[in-house]
């Protein structure tokens, strides 16, 4: 029925006046210009134009085609460059899947440059996935994902970015703040605060007291890094963070790390990127910032 190439025709018939005239325009024969409108009038059952002498006249059939070329015509043109800007690198949307609940702070650090640098890129952060980060990298759910333990998969990119130690939080107040590193049973008695992520994917089960058979007291869970800490530091319980973040609200909240185990737990954050992906030039930017930026 109507294609595309039949809008172009009567927008350049209605333009240029003649048939001559809009093949020209257009780049194509008279003939092949008449043998597409004879074949959408078969399909239609109605002249689409008259000739009179040379020049040519729409009918109100083709009036109406030429209304609905005017409209879409122009969203064609606007969306096939903005597909050729995505193609260049130069224009899209980056989706950021976070499976690291305490790097919201660094990835702030990174993403207000990135939008400077980049503004016709919107930026997007998601946390919840149906199928896990991984499942959303691969069902094209997201284009970045930021975490601390990769999968190593076929089709998938892990980018190192930082190294930080895993490290145990305590009030200043408390009894093993005094202590240079402690071990699991010392966490026997202990209330540990932990993000809503299942244990066996928290460091401080998984790396130290599963292995050594040990558990906690209770387990609690809290979802933002600012009531936690609040919670630490009054003394309700401890919980367990990268120290690059520790350091920094122990400027302004009575709390201290330790190191888990003599010699203490060494995680890497990634940024997983589907295989070729970093080819776009606005990701590739995004892991350089990535990268220089110091936590």
């Amino acid at each position: 029925m109507i294609e595309r190439s039949h809008l172009s025709i009567l927008t350049a018939i209605e333009q240029q006046g003649t048939l001559t005239q809009a093949a020209e325009a257009l780049h194509l024969s008279q003939s092949a210009l008449s043998h597409s409108i004879r074949k959408l009038e078969s399909q239609l059952g109605v002249a689409v134009w008259e000739k009179h002498g040379r020049n040519l006249r729409l009918t109100q059939a083709g009036q109406q085609i030429l209304s609905l070329a005017k409209r879409v015509l122009p969203q064609f043109e606007h969306t096939e460059l903005l597909l050729s800007q995505i193609a260049k690198g130069q224009r899209g949307l980056l989706r950021i899947g976070m499976e690291c609940h305490p790097c919201y702070q660094w990835l702030l650090k990174v993403v207000a440059p990135f939008m400077h640098a980049w503004p016709d890129v919107d930026v997007d952060v998601k946390q919840e996935f149906q199928f896990g980060g991984m499942g959303a990298l691969f069902d094209y759910d997201i284009d970045v994902l930021v975490t601390p333990d990769p999968l190593f998969k076929t089709g998938v990119e892990f980018i190192p970015v930082f190294d930080y130690e895993h490290k145990l939080v305590v009030a200043n107040t408390h009894q093993l703040a005094k202590l240079n590193y402690i071990n699991p049973e010392h966490l026997h008695s202990e209330v540990l605060i932990t993000y809503p992520v299942e244990p066996q994917r928290l460091d401080i089960f998984s790396q130290f007291l599963t292995p050594a058979g040990c558990s906690v007291k209770q387990h609690k869970i809290i979802e933002t890094t600012e009531i936690m800490l609040q919670m630490v530091a009054a003394g309700r319980g401890v919980c367990a963070l990268p120290g690059w973040l520790v350091e920094e609200y122990s400027k302004q909240m009575p709390i201290t790390s330790l190191r888990l185990g003599q010699k203490g737990i060494t995680k890497q954050i990634y940024l997983g990127i589907r295989k070729g992906e970093t080819k776009i030039n606005y990701i590739d930017e995004f892991v350089k910032l990535a990268k220089q930026i110091e936590v």
